[in-house]
């Protein structure tokens, strides 16, 4: 499995914004595509955002409460995926956790990842 570390988590106000890394230990490409989840206290992982790792065209998909506000990128040559996030809210707030997957095709679900970051914490007060 690849490792994965994430970091740029922080406290940050309402409206501000916050670049989230996540640094791989080996670029398999095997790992076809990078997700970022989010779990806040009492609640489920769930789904922020996608990028295909390699081979694509740059696919990206995002959960509609972050669309507009959070971009996903990456830089091959840094093994890195990034999550930048703007106009924040408190509803943001949580634990933001990388993952590869060795899915074919985009996924959402997190049993579908096979690696995990071990998160970074994001704090938006209001």
């Amino acid at each position: 499995q690849v490792q994965l570390v994430e970091s740029g988590g922080g406290l940050v106000q309402a409206g501000g914004s916050l670049r989230l890394s996540c640094v791989a230990s080996e670029h398999t490409f095997s790992n076809n595509g990078m997700g970022w989840f989010r779990q806040a206290p009492g609640k489920e992982r769930e789904f922020v955002a996608y990028t295909r790792w390699t081979g694509g065209s740059g696919d990206t998909y995002y959960a509609d409460s972050v669309k507009g506000r959070f971009t996903i990128s990456r830089d091959d040559a840094k093994i890195t995926v990034y999550l930048q996030m703007d106009s924040l809210r408190s509803e943001d707030t949580g634990g933001y956790y990388c993952a590869a997957t060795t899915a074919l095709i985009p996924t959402i679900t997190p049993a579908s990842y096979n690696s995990w970051g071990q998160g970074t914490q994001v704090t938006v007060s209001s």
